[in-house]
């Protein structure tokens, strides 16, 4: 079965080596990104996001099958909240109407395991209420400061991570019959990423953050290949999950249990529930 997809970031990285995949596979892949691929947009205004996503349909044929948004920035800039939040929410909002047509509709958004890193909770709050006039002021108060203008990255992909959890079960995706979820890469391996790790100090230290003891880092086939299955028809049922593809980065950082904070409310329904 061949499938459409739209994929933003799609001229290079994660979102590149995606949409070659998936062509390879003998889908139609319609790209977004500022240059180089069947759409130019600027997601990082509404604007932008508006006109890309109106682009992308149109060239898409009026129904989509996939939409994975993989645009993103790492620069310590209010432009980063903008694209990594705003330029992923807004840009899906636009064309669920299209993705609810399709007979087996999927969406996986690239989050990072940087949304396990620390945060600037000010800014995370905004963009959780999806006010994006108050997250680029906040941004800008972070940029302004060398120590923190690093938060604005990981502070987005908590949110998105957080954004994909709230909404999935709701009635506009899981509701619509469409899986919505995201995936958190470690370190992925790019031509700026390599040049960074030759240094080995700085290698050093990027393992000490970001510990990856499955494989070390990755290169970008590995992440596509997860988006790639998340998006297919075979996925029915993950729902509001973000899949960790870190090499155990998450599993190091966090420890064996991640569950324990709830079992108090959950043993009390259960009781509530057999009273």
């Amino acid at each position: 079965m061949t499938r459409t997809y739209i994929i933003t970031g799609a001229a290079s990285g994660i979102g590149a080596k995606t949409a070659e995949l998936l062509r390879e596979q003998g889908h139609t892949v319609v790209g977004v990104d500022l240059q180089g691929v069947e759409v130019s947009a600027d997601l990082s205004t509404p604007a932008g996001r508006a006109e890309g996503a109106r682009q992308a349909l149109e060239a898409a044929g009026g129904i989509v099958d996939a939409v994975i948004p993989s645009a993103g920035l790492a620069l310590p800039k209010p432009v980063t909240a903008a694209v990594n939040y705003f330029g992923m929410t807004e840009f899906l909002q636009a064309l669920q109407p299209a993705l609810a047509r399709s007979e087996a509709p999927r969406v996986a958004l690239v989050s990072s395991m940087s949304s396990l890193q620390p945060l600037d909770p000010q800014l995370l709050e905004a963009f959780m209420a999806d006010d994006e006039a108050a997250s680029l002021a906040r941004a800008e108060e972070l940029a302004a400061d060398p120590l923190t203008g690093n938060l604005i990255y990981a502070s987005s992909k908590r949110a998105i991570s957080r954004w994909v959890r709230r909404e999935a079960p709701g009635q506009a995706w899981a509701g619509a019959g469409i899986p919505l979820n995201a995936v958190a890469p470690g370190i992925v391996i790019t031509p700026m990423t390599r040049d960074m790790l030759a240094d080995p100090q700085y290698a050093a230290f990027m393992d000490m953050v970001v510990p990856m003891p499955l494989n070390g880092h990755q290169d970008a086939e590995s992440v596509a290949r997860l988006l790639i299955w998340l998006t297919s028809v075979e996925n029915s049922h993950c729902c509001g999950q973000t899949f960790y593809t870190d090499g155990g980065a998450d599993a190091v950082l966090r420890g064996d249990d991640v569950w324990g904070w709830n079992d108090e409310a959950i043993t009390a329904k259960f009781a509530a529930f057999s009273s």
